[in-house]
């Protein structure tokens, strides 16, 4: 077969079919997921992150060119990200993107390998890869399809190579995981790779996508990991090198033992670099016999002085408000007011079944009415979308606190102070959470096994900061086994949609007489969750 050739109505429609098979498959998708909790379920998270691309490239079909369209694309997707799954997927267009940049076309062995560094982009996306995820299925798909790359001028075999490395590897998931080979269902992420792909190569086809068959079952998440403060590497150092003349590899190997969190990019003969270091003048000496050094910026990351080797031009902004601002998800209205009354400069509505997007992020710190801000995602399913942002818009702009739950933005939102420099905040926020013990009471939506626990859907569960810790036929059975024995003193209550002020005054009651409890009862508004608690 003789070489295709890629332009941008080609790479449209590829990717137009990608969305359209994550419409059909993102419920496959969701049901996969092992934990049964209302949650911004895998599927759906990638289906709106796909849905921002779509809306895009439709906007563009005048476009001919595959590195315009790659550009917007990798935008789009990081704008619309949702969820960790959305975020993860959002780096593989971002990679696809780069794969493509400044092409009017490309032959169908430069898509192969945009798609595979795609895929590379993605995996090393997060800090710390566990095996039995989409990050696994990733590295295998990424590995298999080399040498088609290298040797095939076909596109449907490199795709179609792609999609058979990924599978056998979705395969193995259970056998990596306890938790999957438990609910005998693969890695939801690692189907959604598929799904991605198989939608790729229908779009090249001109076929309609298909519905894919799984195993069904119950969820997992993908693992996230918080950058930590690394006080022996304190200076945040970023800059570009031009006219350089080196590879990915020489840069690495030059810079890793001067620091951590190393990032590095390589587009033509423009180096860009982030890296935590002890020393950034040796860093920068180090950069100067590459090339020409650019765009320097070093942030003292503990008291956040900022000084920056070269000022950018001043530009006009709305009048400042403070220095440095809360920017925080509330999953209800009530929830939110409480916030907002505890010093929160900003409030994101979403939670479970509701990831916000980055684009919601950022549009509001973009207003610009403070120096810095400090988000709360307040959801383990949110953090990724944070830390997103942090990478978007730099540490001197946005940093977040690892907040897996409301109990713990709630404590961290206590301990803020806006005399204090952000980096001294969100030190005393980010212990101040690791302190909360947070609780809540939902419905499982599925059935399940999780921590040895039988979970049927209906079931009401407790939760005990994130893990399930019981099920009960009512909330009253549920919160017995949570909190009988426990010498919590305070036990904060906020009640959900579902529940009127006179049934939460109720449980509010019934509470107290499980302990020697001193019970504080307050309207949330959050859906899908009748009790949320924080316990002190």
């Amino acid at each position: 077969m003789a070489k295709q050739i890629i332009g941008g109505k080609e790479f449209r429609t590829m990717l137009l079919g990608a969305y359209h098979s994550f419409e059909k498959n993102f419920e496959t998708i969701n049901n996969l997921n092992v934990f049964p909790v209302p949650d911004g379920d895998t599927g759906t998270n990638m289906l709106h992150t796909m849905t921002s691309v779509a809306k895009a490239l439709s906007a563009m079909k005048d476009s001919d060119s595959v590195g315009e369209m790659g550009a917007q694309m990798s935008r789009a997707a990081i704008m619309g990200a949702r969820g960790n799954s959305g975020v993860i997927l959002s780096q593989l267009l971002r990679g696809i993107g780069k794969g493509v940049a400044g092409k009017k076309t490309v032959d169908n062995m430069g898509i192969g390998k945009a798609f595979q560094y795609g895929i590379l982009y993605a995996y090393r996306s997060v800090a710390n890869p566990v095996n039995g995820t989409i990050l696994s299925v990733a590295r295998a798909m990424a590995k298999g399809t080399h040498s088609v790359n290298r040797n095939s001028e076909n596109l449907e075999e490199i795709l179609t190579t792609l999609i058979k490395c990924g599978e056998e590897e979705l395969a193995r998931t259970p056998d990596q995981l306890p938790a999957l080979k438990a609910a005998g269902v693969v890695d939801a992420g690692g189907q959604g790779l598929i799904v991605f792909f198989k939608g790729c190569l229908s779009g090249l086809r001109g076929e309609d996508c298909a519905v894919i068959e799984v195993v069904n079952s119950t969820p997992r998440i993908t693992p996230t990991a918080e950058e930590p403060l690394d006080l022996e590497f304190p200076y945040c150092t970023e800059f570009i090198v031009k006219d350089a003349h080196v590879t990915k590899e020489e840069v690495q190997n030059a810079l890793k033992d001067m620091g951590n969190s190393m990032i590095v990019a390589v587009i033509e003969d423009i180096v860009k670099v982030h890296i935590h270091s002890k020393q950034p003048g040796k860093v920068l000496l180090q950069a100067q016999s590459w090339g020409t050094l650019h765009d320097m910026k070093i942030e003292n990351m503990i008291d956040q002085h900022n000084e920056r080797l070269f000022e950018q031009p001043a530009q006009a902004a709305p009048k400042k408000k403070g220095k440095v601002g809360v920017l925080t998800v509330a999953p209800g209205q009530g929830l939110a007011e409480m916030m907002h009354k505890m010093g929160a400069a900003g409030i994101i509505s979403g939670g479970q079944s509701m990831n916000p997007s980055v684009e919601d992020f950022v549009n509001i710190i973009n207003l610009g009415e403070y120096d810095e801000y400090i988000i709360l995602p307040n959801n383990k399913n949110i953090v990724l979308a944070a830390e997103q942002v942090r990478k978007l818009l730099g540490a001197g702009k946005v940093n977040y606190v690892n907040t897996t739950n409301v109990a713990q933005g709630l404590a961290a939102l206590l301990h803020f102070d806006p005399e204090r420099t952000a980096e001294e905040n969100r030190a005393v926020m980010a212990k101040g959470a690791r302190d909360a013990v947070g609780g809540s009471v939902t419905i499982a939506v599925r059935d399940s096994m999780v921590n040895g626990i039988q979970v049927r859907k209906g079931d009401y569960l407790g939760l005990t900061n994130d893990k399930i810790v019981c099920t009960g036929a009512n909330i009253k059975e549920v919160l017995t086994k949570m909190l009988t024995g426990k010498d919590y003193e305070l036990i904060t209550m906020y009640y959900g949609d579902q529940l009127q002020e006179a049934q939460a005054g109720e449980l509010a009651e019934f509470i107290e007489g499980l302990g020697d409890f001193e019970v504080e009862c307050f309207f949330g508004g959050q859906p899908n969750y009748p009790l949320i608690l924080s316990m002190e």
